[in-house]
């Protein structure tokens, strides 16, 4: 097998009209077989469809979802049909249901799929698939809404659109106008915070998020104003990663005396109190999970070496305490790609990591992706951190930001790893991937700790 191969999987598309009563089928013969298409791996499955499925075969369609798979069974993705573009490219036609038959298929098990999905889009079954963005005809009720909402400022909806996210409760769009282009953003479970999240962070700090014009509480939806300016993921200009790093300072600032209210909203708590409380749990959960590590390397830590780190985890944080360095919003997922930037300022994306805690972590995570993105280069790092600092002049000492910036390496691994709910859920912690993740964590903590008590040996 080639290497282009390796690089793409093969799905098999059953797309159905809006009323879900015809399904999109091949002929062979006497028998027919449902499409398929080739689409990159480890790419937006939903906006890979959608592009595929335009360019070859001259069809317009919404991904609704993608469904559960064996390694060993075929890869199935559901889809609407909104209209033709072009003369068809390809030798599909519609098929009504009604006359389907497991026998009519050359793939008989394709049956039983395409049945069940044309049920789950028509909304007459439910379980874990149903949801608001697998149902036929939900992507016209969106159009409707958004064009309720930006007709009283003149906008226009052009038709064209780009479909990132294709899941039953998530959903990710972007909308060309005849301005502006806007984006609607809708989340279901494990990121339903980020709905109440976003829209309170909205209002209290405007100038760093892209502005709200409208809510959808009923879908856990928002619809937003494309912000100016280039993803901070696409750029390797030094300048604008510094821009970056003092917009985040002056935003941490602001939000000092919000805590309360960005709590409230369901951000996580990672203030040291809290912290310190969950240094026990979550070692005795690690301990397991170094005990059942069955490769080595890499190195396995033992309940000494673990116990040795739950104490400098409690020393480090006490002595992060003692430097007066308020709590503040703070933003778990710093990645560029969640970073807007431009001359006018910098917009922060995808609030469901927010937490309340100690400002320094959220720098040092978006000093871990500048040095994926230049290297371990000393410079870099000392230029993003000067300009997040420098923000902070007159409102903290800068020995507090000096003793905090020796503190943060360490205390930001565990605050990241406690910061999300796999360390303490046992169906993620069964899953192997999740378990070594979070021992590669822990001995990045571990390395932290050993590289703080050689420093400390070489001043003293």
């Amino acid at each position: 097998m080639s290497v282009d191969q390796h690089a793409h999987e093969t799905y098999r598309v059953i797309v159905l009209d809006r009323t879900g009563s015809l399904v999109l089928m091949v002929p062979d013969g006497q028998h027919h077989i449902l499409p398929w298409i080739e689409l990159p791996r480890w790419q937006r499955v939903a906006e890979n469809l959608t592009v595929a499925v335009r360019r070859e075969w001259g069809e317009e369609i919404l991904g609704l979802l993608e469904l559960p798979t064996t390694n060993a069974g075929p890869r199935y993705l559901a889809a609407e049909h909104l209209c033709t573009r072009c003369d068809s490219k390809m030798s599909a036609r519609w098929v009504p249901l009604s006359g389907l038959t497991q026998d009519s298929l050359i793939e008989s098990r394709d049956y039983a799929v395409i049945e069940e999905v044309a049920k789950l889009c028509k909304g007459e079954i439910g379980g874990a698939g149903a949801g608001t963005f697998v149902r036929l005809g939900w992507f016209y009720q969106l159009r409707n809404w958004i064009d309720s909402v930006v007709e009283p400022t003149g906008l226009h909806l052009t038709g064209e659109f780009r479909q990132l996210n294709a899941s039953p409760t998530f959903s990710l769009v972007r909308f060309e106008t005849d301005g502006s282009a806007l984006w609607f953003k809708a989340v279901g479970e494990p990121n339903l915070r980020e709905f109440a999240i976003t829209s309170g962070l909205a209002q209290l700090f405007p100038h760093y998020l892209p502005p709200i014009l409208a809510t959808r509480p009923d879908w856990n939806g928002w619809l937003s104003s494309e912000v100016k300016g280039k993803l901070l993921s696409e750029v390797q200009e030094q300048e604008l990663w510094e821009r970056t790093a003092a917009a985040l300072a002056r935003l941490q600032i602001e939000s000092i005396d919000r805590c309360s209210q960005i709590l409230c909203a369901g951000a996580r708590d990672l203030g040291s109190e809290v912290l310190s409380k969950l240094i026990q749990p979550f070692m005795s959960v690690v301990t397991r999970l170094m005990e059942g590590q069955t490769k080595v390397p890499p190195p396995v830590l033992d309940r000494k070496d673990l116990l040795a780190l739950a104490g400098f985890l409690q020393s480090g944080l006490n002595a992060l305490d003692a430097t007066g360095v308020p709590e503040t919003l703070g933003h778990l997922d710093l990645n560029p790609g969640n970073i807007v930037v431009s001359e006018s300022g910098c917009a922060f994306l995808d609030w469901a990591e927010t937490y309340v805690g100690h400002p320094l972590f959220s720098l040092e995570y978006l000093l871990e992706h500048a040095r994926r993105t230049f290297g371990l280069n000393s410079a870099v790092e000392a230029r993003l951190t000067a300009a997040y600092c420098r923000q902070w002049d007159g409102v903290i000492s800068p020995t507090a930001i000096k003793d905090g910036l020796v503190l943060a390496p360490l205390l930001a691994v565990f605050a990241y790893a406690v910061g999300s709910d796999a360390w303490n859920v046992t169906e993620k912690l069964e899953q192997s991937a999740t378990a070594a993740y979070l021992r590669s964590l822990v001995r990045r903590m571990h390395r932290e700790a050993t590289e703080l008590t050689h420093r400390s040996a070489v001043v003293s």
